[in-house]
């Protein structure tokens, strides 16, 4: 199937998932006859271990920052630093180790004197925006899923800010289809779907889950977040994920989605193992027939621990 324009992937495990990256975009870009025509990888995100700034999941991330921007330099496919805490203070925005980062990733990068894709910053506090505005202005910024936007005029009020060059929004406005719509070209143009959430639909603890994460990567000894939902103890499924009311799958990005207007789709997946972050590139980005030759590639490659 062809669709009219570009569907673009943003990737889990910028940090987390490097070996994975490592085998599987050489493997992509030589091979490009396995993956759907109509997608494309848009970015991928994710943060280093122990980063004050980091967010949305506990930064585990120990690949090399220098060899991580060598990798989607070579792939053209833009970077995103996940510093999505939502519980800042203006004492942390001096962090080292977080500014150190965004210096680095703020170069854009230039191949045969052409100047490349820009790398971003996925935040959740306004405070740490205008910062990053202010300091690292080559840096475009990413409205974070953590902020939980599940009222749609609170999605629409965050799309209209010109902080934002895309804008992630709770997965429980997936299917609210009459007001998606609705939006201008523009505003279709800066949302980008969360697809495969697993949490439960009517959880009322999100907010809280992410701000316990927040405090753990500040540092502060709090207890685990203990989530009550139902099937909140099983862990992530991505046969579970699939069920989920909010779920979108490929063929709604081909029968709906693109054809609304939308181009943008988060695949989440950084707190999980590379096995599972595989399956999801082998669901969302390869054709069925080819699926097989993509998993030995990757099973195969001696280099790569999946499990």
């Amino acid at each position: 199937m062809s669709l009219s324009h570009t569907v673009h992937y943003h990737l889990p495990g910028l940090f987390e998932f490097y070996d994975l990256y490592a085998v599987f975009l050489p493997l992509y870009r030589e091979h490009r006859e396995y993956f759907y025509d109509w997608c494309d990888i848009g970015s991928i995100y994710g943060a280093p271990a122990d980063c004050l700034w980091g967010g949305g999941r506990a930064g585990f991330g120990d690949a090399d920052a220098k060899a991580v921007l060598a990798l989607v330099n070579e792939h053209g496919i833009s970077a995103r630093l996940t510093f999505s805490n939502s519980l800042l203070r203006e004492e942390h925005l001096s962090d080292r180790k977080c500014n150190e980062f965004c210096r680095r990733f703020s170069k854009k990068s230039v191949a045969d004197g052409i100047l490349e894709t820009s790398n971003g910053v996925i935040v959740h506090s306004d405070l740490l925006a205008q910062y990053l505005k202010e300091k690292f202005p080559n840096l475009y910024l990413v409205s974070s899923t953590t902020k939980v936007l599940t009222d749609f005029n609170d999605f629409t009020a965050e799309l209209n800010r010109d902080d934002f060059r895309f804008v992630v929004p709770d997965f429980r406005l997936n299917k609210s289809f009459e007001c998606l719509s609705a939006l201008s070209q523009a505003q279709k143009d800066k949302t980008e779907f969360l697809c495969n959430e697993c949490c439960y639909f009517g959880c009322k603890d999100r907010k809280a889950c992410y701000e316990n994460v927040s405090r753990k990567n500040l540092g502060e000894d709090v207890p685990d977040h203990e989530c009550k939902s139902p099937g909140g103890q099983e862990g992530y499924k991505f046969s579970l994920a699939m069920k989920n009311p909010g779920f979108i799958g490929i063929q709604d990005i081909q029968d709906t989605y693109a054809p609304m207007g939308f181009s943008n789709f988060k695949i989440e997946g950084r707190g999980l193992g590379s096995a599972i972050v595989l399956e999801f590139l082998l669901y969302y980005m390869t054709k069925p027939e080819y699926q097989l030759n993509v998993r030995e590639a990757i099973y195969l490659d001696s280099m790569l621990d999946l499990f």
